[in-house]
């Protein structure tokens, strides 16, 4: 009586234990269980939104979950930022990132409403792409050279379009005022999408852009690429030659991209979205297509590109303050 009393007691113990390890099991591994947000701090139609809906789609084959892209435009990327900071810290938000995340920050003499390397755990480096100088087809330009003969014969005749005072685009026009030693005037847009519609209209002569950004409307003949800012020509574009080989060397601006979450999102979720992306970038039908945008693959895991956004950070404020690029 006394081992059939004791042999109970342990299987009634063990069956109180079951379903605590059942629960703890199942919530170790349901990750993603609901749909997942990925916030693009960016209108619809630029590099940033393109690279992100395809992503998505590959991303929600992989996890079986609903991957949801919410445009948050607005201040060169910062008010969709600041927004992701402010959410959940489960994985169930993500945040694009890209050059901007980081020249945000360089450039700005008081803090962003976020910190760019504690408020968010970056989950995997995408990939880059070269900047690029294009034009309207149909415009005065039809070469770098034509730009920098025309500002120096009227200097501030020319404007530029970008995407916000300390971006990408903006670092590229300003870059290229000090190499060349001329003086455009910058005019800022909302986002990457809506400056080109203007340079696309002949509004605005000419925008600093990725190629990435560009290139479908390069291809259909909306707009023309006079030169690209990387150290070697685009693979994409062997024809067009660099803003060094036109004759302006110190030229050089790429744009990368990444996901990131908010900051203290479990490990296990983060180290899951990383290993997915990993797999993603990995697909030879992913490499093709973004190829085709000409955004060159590159998979770095969390770890590394916290390392990477440091020293990146680093580069672009000493850049910022040897072109004067500065925000109050």
């Amino acid at each position: 009586m006394k081992l059939c009393a004791r042999a109970l007691a342990v299987s009634g113990l063990l069956a109180m234990l079951l379903p605590v390890q059942v629960v703890a099991q199942q919530s170790k591994n349901d990750f993603p269980n609901r749909p997942i947000r990925m916030i693009v701090p960016f209108p619809p139609g630029g590099s940033n939104d393109t690279l992100a809906r395809y992503l998505g789609i590959k991303l929600t084959e992989r996890v079986g979950q609903q991957v949801v892209i919410d445009n948050r435009a607005g201040a060169n990327g910062i008010i969709g930022t600041e927004l992701a900071a402010k959410t959940s810290a489960d994985g169930y938000t993500l945040l694009m990132i890209s050059t901007s995340y980081v020249l945000n920050a360089a450039v700005r003499s008081k803090p962003l409403p976020y910190d760019i390397e504690t408020s968010f755990d970056p989950i995997a480096l995408i990939g880059s792409a070269p900047n690029s100088i294009v034009v309207q087809p149909n415009g005065p330009f039809r070469s770098v050279r034509d730009i920098v003969e025309k500002a120096k014969s009227k200097p501030g005749s020319i404007n530029y379009a970008h995407t916000g005072v300390g971006g990408f685009n903006h670092f590229g026009g300003e870059l290229f005022k000090k190499v060349a030693g001329i003086d455009i005037v910058p005019v800022a847009y909302k986002g990457g999408g809506p400056a080109m519609i203007d340079v696309m209209a002949g509004n605005v002569p000419v925008m600093f852009s990725s190629l990435t950004q560009v290139l479908p409307h390069v291809r259909t003949g909306r707009l023309n690429v006079l030169a690209v800012g990387s150290k070697q020509r685009s693979s994409v574009v062997p024809d067009i030659p660099t803003v060094i080989e036109s004759g302006y060397p110190g030229y050089e601006l790429a744009v990368w991209w990444g996901i990131s979450t908010p900051v203290g999102a479990p490990a296990a979720n983060r180290e899951q979205l990383s290993r997915a992306f990993a797999v993603i970038l990995k697909d030879p039908e992913t490499k093709k297509r973004l190829l085709a945008d000409a955004a060159e693959p590159h998979f770095m895991p969390g770890a590394e590109l916290r390392d990477y956004i440091r020293s990146e950070r680093k580069k672009w404020t000493e850049v910022a303050k040897q072109a004067g690029i500065h925000i109050e």
